[in-house]
């Protein structure tokens, strides 16, 4: 189900922040760009972190960086399959994180609806099998082909209730 298109080979390394760089400038370079200084500083910062940021956060992160620069660059890291992001809400900033080929975590979300903030978490993988097993037959009714999946559960945190 996870298996990925064929226009975006996949990228298999363990999580050494080198290997993660070199395998950045790779997916960069086959979408025609370049992996340049504020894309690894872009990348370092989501590498850094356990939940997924938005820009104000990254910029905090980065004080030098100009807010435009970010975009542009989280826009190309996104278009390369290096980054995902996640949109919250209407009022929200989307939220980005290292894709999970390149993690190779994969993972799903909690997003509060009232303060905006996005976690991690994983199920055992026999619901993830059984996920995986009803998503596809509801793919395969739709003649749908599925490339991987993502589960947003969207409610209230506990320090918001």
């Amino acid at each position: 189900m996870a298996s990925p298109s064929p226009s975006q080979p996949r990228v298999t390394l363990p999580a050494v922040a080198s290997e993660i760089h070199t395998a950045v400038a790779d997916l960069v370079a086959r979408d025609g760009q370049r992996y340049t200084p504020v894309r690894r500083a872009l990348v370092e910062e989501l590498e850094d972190t356990d939940q997924p940021l938005t820009i104000p956060e990254l910029l905090t992160r980065r004080p030098g960086m100009a807010q435009s620069s970010a975009y542009r660059n989280l826009s190309v890291l996104e278009s390369a399959g290096v980054v995902t992001r996640i949109v919250v809400g209407a009022d929200e900033h989307a939220r980005y994180e290292l894709s999970e080929d390149l993690t190779e975590h994969h993972h799903h979300h909690l997003i509060c609806e009232q303060c905006g903030t996005v976690d991690d978490f994983t199920v055992p993988p026999e619901v993830e099998d059984l996920v995986d097993r009803a998503l596809g037959r509801a793919a395969r009714r739709n003649r749908f082909l599925v490339t991987s999946h993502r589960l947003d559960l969207v409610g209230i945190c506990a320090r918001c209730r």
